[in-house]
């Protein structure tokens, strides 16, 4: 595909696209795509040495050439897309591995990178890529015979219009709890961000809702074809259900009643499991075949990563808003340890609001919490923990900014049939210092500490 909007990446002969995004403005690579053989630009100000197309808005200009030039080719996949605060990479993952399994050609997009038939083929930069990135996966997936491409598709995607001209043939949403407030301002904005994905529907597409989550109505749109899910009536009602400590058990009501095993922990996984049961089914596949294959499933890495250090558990997961973190040390709760130990902290330059929240749920919910760094950024790691105790009343808890420290003194608690959990980062390699990503891997240094 010879149509850029990262300048580092054109080559003799393309055609560069100066994209305005949240944080850059591709007018200032302009003459770097030049130097690099961009043969023409298009911008929305200015004249270069090289055919320039001037237009009113570069976004969308690129949504309809990359349509115009390539959406014959992708049209045949079948996209599956899954939007909502927390769950979308597990599911995704899940879905992507089952269907791996099931012997189908299949891809996934999204927070841990671009998969296709087992193989990872890179790390993504943002959970749901530009869509020129989106096109130039899709056409991998379309060169290398895919059916299915599973992804993730963020609020920050659907807001952006980086999956904008795509049909899906399956739109599912989870959950909708306090996330990126500092974009979206407040709830409403960041559900009818998400809801975009609901009319972006094949014809015969469906949508997959959680009737639980208090956010459903914005998408269960009359004119889609829905199908429910949860605790509450719903079309795949769960009617009971048991965690314990190789994973969990429900039932679920269809037309009758079916049992279902999975070695993943938690209430939260639950659902996770369910709706890919849900995709599948709607595939064709048998039940049979679903439960049999569930039992082979892991979670995605950094997601309720268990490691067993002589009678204790360390858990390593990507929980990082108030209703994961929730969610997270209930789960483990219902396993019945001695005690629950919680290392955690918060990004900087992201919504603030969520910090006490997050202290609170971590002292409330645990019998013991640290307080520490967490892509820190451009705040001060001090500033991000005093907003995170401000207010607290409770007093069971300690702050070590440095994290290797915090997770070394999480350890030196545990004791017997003890859990600590480490939250915040789960599958991410780095640190954010400042504008320095730096090497750090949390569960590298737990192995490397026991």
């Amino acid at each position: 595909m010879n149509i850029k909007t990262d300048s580092r990446k054109v080559k003799k002969g393309d055609t560069f696209v100066a994209l305005k995004t949240l944080n850059n403005d591709g007018h200032e690579y302009v003459e770097e795509a030049i130097l690099n053989g961009a043969e023409t630009v298009v911008v929305e100000h200015g004249l270069y040495s090289v055919n320039t197309l001037v237009v009113n808005d570069t976004k969308t200009y690129l949504i309809h050439i990359l349509k115009e030039r390539y959406y014959d080719q992708i049209k045949h996949l079948k996209l599956i897309g899954m939007t909502g605060t927390n769950g979308k990479t597990t599911t995704c993952y899940l879905i992507y591995e089952a269907l791996c399994k099931l012997n189908k050609k299949v891809a996934y997009i999204g927070t841990i990178g671009f998969y296709a038939n087992g193989d990872k083929i890179k790390e993504l930069n943002n959970t749901t890529p530009e869509i020129n990135e989106m096109y130039e996966m899709l056409l991998y997936c379309t060169e290398n015979n895919i059916e299915y491409v599973v992804m993730e598709v963020s609020s920050h995607a659907l807001s952006m219009r980086r999956v904008e001209g795509l049909e899906f043939d399956y739109a599912i949403f989870s959950n909708l709890t306090k996330d990126h407030l500092d974009y979206h301002l407040d709830m409403k904005s960041y559900a009818l961000a998400k809801q975009k994905l609901f009319s972006m529907l094949k014809e015969n597409g469906k949508a997959i809702v959680n009737v639980d989550d208090d956010y459903k109505n914005y998408f269960l749109l009359k004119e889609n074809n829905n199908i429910t899910y949860g605790f509450l009536e719903s079309d795949y009602q769960i009617i009971d259900y048991n965690i314990h400590t190789s994973g969990s058990k429900f039932k679920i009501k269809v037309k009758q009643e079916i049992e279902l095993e999975s070695p993943l922990l938690g209430k939260h996984n639950v659902y996770n499991i369910l709706v890919m049961t849900i995709v599948l089914l709607n595939e064709g596949f048998m039940i049979e075949q679903v439960k049999s294959l569930m039992l082979e499933l892991k979670a995605p890495t950094g997601r309720m990563d268990t490691i067993i250090y002589n009678t204790n558990r360390i858990i390593i997961d990507y929980a990082h808003t108030p209703d994961a973190v929730k969610n997270v040390i209930n789960a483990v709760k219902e396993l019945n340890p001695n005690h629950i130990y919680t290392i955690i902290g918060c990004g900087g330059n992201r919504d603030k609001t969520k910090r006490p929240e997050m202290a609170k749920i971590a002292t409330d919910l645990s019998d013991y919490a640290i307080f520490t760094s967490d892509n820190p950024r451009l705040e001060d790691p001090n500033d991000i923990i005093d907003d995170m105790i401000k207010n607290l009343q409770n007093t069971n808890y300690e702050t070590i900014v440095n994290r290797k420290n915090a997770i070394i003194k999480g350890i030196q608690k545990l004791e017997n049939n003890d859990i600590l959990l480490v939250l915040g980062k789960g599958h991410e390699t780095y640190q954010i210092i400042g504008k320095e990503k730096l090497e750090f891997d949390d569960k590298q240094t737990v192995l490397e500490i026991i």
